[in-house]
């Protein structure tokens, strides 16, 4: 009697336990980190990408993250740039990311040249660091598939600021339970993340990268997009309206060592 009660208890507990992972498998969503390295000339792009390419990537690599982007602005006539996408598990591991690599004496060595650099020339003008958590609909972040050579995918970062936390949150809850993500799969894009911005100079905003094997691609696919029946009827509901006081888009492309 006592042994079929342990047991029943086992059961419970084995029980419990699997339906608390299945929960947190479940909801289980992606932290991403977004560096912007602000630039005044190529002496400093040279620097930095020598950094990311020797260095920093390698790094990242060995601290088991796996696809790392990097990518330039198409048309540097605001200035010159380049754009790290990390994207990570959980924060605890963007916590413990600068502690792995004090830790990598590779990573010391082969960006020597970037660490050590002096005060009176730096590698970059300002860099800047935005924290994201991806979006209920997309809790992943994706590896886009293109055949074509780097320089002629396009990539398209895009950042949607709300006039206020209300109206924010309603553009989040248009791209996840009104369907945005869903007509971007509709018509073939290739959506590499959405995320809520969680610590960034533009905040309330949201981010967002899709990516095209070249111009022509992206400007068909846009088109299909924009003249979606879907688009059309969720982008005229009364609710959603307002939700963007400010978009900032950004055309990329990758450099010819980016994961992505």
């Amino acid at each position: 009697m006592i042994k079929m009660k342990s047991n029943k208890k086992q059961k419970i507990i084995a029980l419990l336990i699997f339906a608390i992972t299945l929960t947190l498998s479940i909801s289980a969503r992606d932290y991403y980190q977004l560096k912007v390295y602000n630039l005044k000339d190529k002496s400093q792009e040279s620097v930095v990408d020598k950094f990311l390419k020797d260095a920093y990537l390698p790094a990242l690599h060995r601290a088991g993250i796996k696809h790392v982007g990097v990518f330039k602005p198409v048309d540097t006539s605001d200035g010159m740039k380049i754009i790290v996408f990390i994207p990570l598990k959980n924060i605890d591991q963007f916590e413990k990311l600068e502690t792995s690599l004090a830790k990598d004496k590779n990573f010391q060595t082969d960006g020597s040249e970037y660490i050590n650099a002096s005060w009176e020339n730096p590698p970059y003008e300002r860099m800047e660091s935005i924290i994201l958590k991806a979006f209920s609909e997309m809790p992943e972040f994706a590896v886009p598939n293109h055949n074509t050579p780097p320089l002629e995918r396009i990539y398209e970062l895009r950042s949607y600021e709300g006039p206020t936390e209300k109206y924010y949150r309603k553009k989040v809850e248009m791209f996840n339970e009104g369907g945005e993500i869903t007509i971007f799969n509709n018509v073939g894009s290739q959506p590499v993340f959405f995320g809520e911005v969680l610590s960034g100079s533009t905040m309330p905003n949201l981010m967002y990268l899709t990516t095209y094997s070249d111009m022509k691609s992206h400007d068909e696919h846009w088109n299909a997009f924009r003249t979606h029946p879907d688009w059309k009827e969720l982008s005229a509901k009364e609710e959603y309206k307002h939700t963007v006081s400010k978009s900032v888009i950004q055309l990329l492309h990758p450099t010819e060592y980016s994961d992505l």
